[in-house]
Protein backbone atom coordinates (compact mmCIF):
# COMPACT_ATOMS: atom_id res chain seq x y z
CA UNK A 1 0.00 0.00 0.00
CA UNK A 2 1.34 3.69 -0.73
CA UNK A 3 1.92 6.08 1.85
CA UNK A 4 -0.47 8.96 2.26
CA UNK A 5 1.03 12.41 1.56
CA UNK A 6 0.94 13.43 5.67
CA UNK A 7 2.98 10.03 6.38
CA UNK A 8 5.72 11.12 3.93
CA UNK A 9 5.27 15.22 5.01
CA UNK A 10 6.18 14.32 8.75
CA UNK A 11 8.93 11.68 7.58
CA UNK A 12 10.28 14.37 5.55
CA UNK A 13 10.39 16.97 8.21
CA UNK A 14 11.50 14.71 11.05
CA UNK A 15 14.78 14.04 8.77
CA UNK A 16 15.45 17.81 8.04
CA UNK A 17 18.56 18.07 5.49
CA UNK A 18 20.76 15.34 6.97
CA UNK A 19 18.35 12.73 8.55
CA UNK A 20 17.76 9.73 6.52
CA UNK A 21 14.40 7.76 5.48
CA UNK A 22 13.40 3.91 5.52
CA UNK A 23 16.51 3.21 7.56
CA UNK A 24 17.38 -0.76 7.99
CA UNK A 25 17.75 -1.52 11.74
CA UNK A 26 18.37 -5.20 13.64
CA UNK A 27 16.18 -7.68 12.21
CA UNK A 28 15.59 -6.30 8.60
CA UNK A 29 13.38 -3.91 9.94
CA UNK A 30 12.94 -0.45 8.75
CA UNK A 31 12.71 2.69 10.64
CA UNK A 32 10.87 5.28 9.06
CA UNK A 33 13.48 8.19 10.25
CA UNK A 34 17.00 8.05 11.87
CA UNK A 35 19.43 10.88 12.42
CA UNK A 36 22.73 10.80 14.30
CA UNK A 37 21.07 10.75 17.44
CA UNK A 38 17.26 10.57 16.90
CA UNK A 39 15.03 7.63 15.62
CA UNK A 40 11.00 8.57 14.50
CA UNK A 41 8.56 6.47 13.65
CA UNK A 42 5.54 7.89 12.63
CA UNK A 43 2.15 5.98 12.41
CA UNK A 44 -1.03 5.93 11.86
CA UNK A 45 -2.66 2.65 12.36
CA UNK A 46 -4.06 0.83 15.33
CA UNK A 47 -2.90 -1.13 18.71
CA UNK A 48 -0.84 -3.50 17.04
CA UNK A 49 0.76 -1.16 14.36
CA UNK A 50 1.75 1.11 17.35
CA UNK A 51 3.38 -1.47 19.10
CA UNK A 52 5.38 -2.83 16.25
CA UNK A 53 6.69 0.87 15.90
CA UNK A 54 7.76 1.34 19.56
CA UNK A 55 9.81 -2.16 19.28
CA UNK A 56 11.05 -0.61 16.07
CA UNK A 57 11.92 2.46 18.34
CA UNK A 58 13.33 0.62 21.03
CA UNK A 59 15.60 -1.42 18.51
CA UNK A 60 17.17 1.76 16.89
CA UNK A 61 19.76 2.21 20.25
CA UNK A 62 19.41 5.73 19.61
CA UNK A 63 19.16 8.14 22.48
CA UNK A 64 15.97 10.53 21.39
CA UNK A 65 13.14 8.07 20.23
CA UNK A 66 9.90 9.99 19.12
CA UNK A 67 6.52 8.56 18.01
CA UNK A 68 4.61 10.40 15.66
CA UNK A 69 0.85 9.44 16.08
CA UNK A 70 -2.57 10.72 14.74
CA UNK A 71 -3.61 13.61 17.89
CA UNK A 72 -6.60 11.06 19.02
CA UNK A 73 -3.89 8.30 19.25
CA UNK A 74 -1.50 9.82 21.99
CA UNK A 75 -2.64 8.35 24.54
CA UNK A 76 -2.58 4.73 23.26
CA UNK A 77 0.86 5.22 21.79
CA UNK A 78 2.23 7.03 25.59
CA UNK A 79 0.35 3.28 27.16
CA UNK A 80 1.77 1.16 24.48
CA UNK A 81 5.79 2.83 24.68
CA UNK A 82 5.21 2.21 28.40
CA UNK A 83 4.05 -1.19 27.93
CA UNK A 84 6.95 -1.99 25.61
CA UNK A 85 9.76 -0.01 28.07
CA UNK A 86 10.82 2.75 25.58
CA UNK A 87 10.99 6.13 26.99
CA UNK A 88 10.68 8.99 24.66
CA UNK A 89 8.78 11.30 23.31
CA UNK A 90 4.87 10.79 21.47
CA UNK A 91 4.21 14.05 19.04
CA UNK A 92 0.86 14.48 17.33
CA UNK A 93 2.02 14.29 13.50
CA UNK A 94 1.12 17.98 12.70
CA UNK A 95 3.29 18.97 15.86
CA UNK A 96 1.54 21.03 17.96
CA UNK A 97 1.31 18.91 20.66
CA UNK A 98 4.01 16.52 22.57
CA UNK A 99 4.51 14.51 25.48
CA UNK A 100 7.48 12.79 27.00
CA UNK A 101 7.00 9.24 28.33
CA UNK A 102 9.33 7.48 30.90
CA UNK A 103 10.04 3.75 31.02
CA UNK A 104 7.64 1.67 33.40
CA UNK A 105 9.37 0.57 36.69
CA UNK A 106 8.19 -2.88 36.61
CA UNK A 107 8.88 -3.51 40.00
CA UNK A 108 7.54 -0.24 41.67
CA UNK A 109 4.77 -0.11 43.78
CA UNK A 110 1.54 2.02 42.79
CA UNK A 111 0.25 4.18 45.79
Amino acid sequence: MTEKSSHKRAKAEAAGKSGRKEVVIKGGRRIDVMTRTKAVEVERGGSPKLEKAARRLKASQKPQKVLEVPTQSMRKARETMRKVGVSGTVRNISGTKRSHVSKSLKGARKK
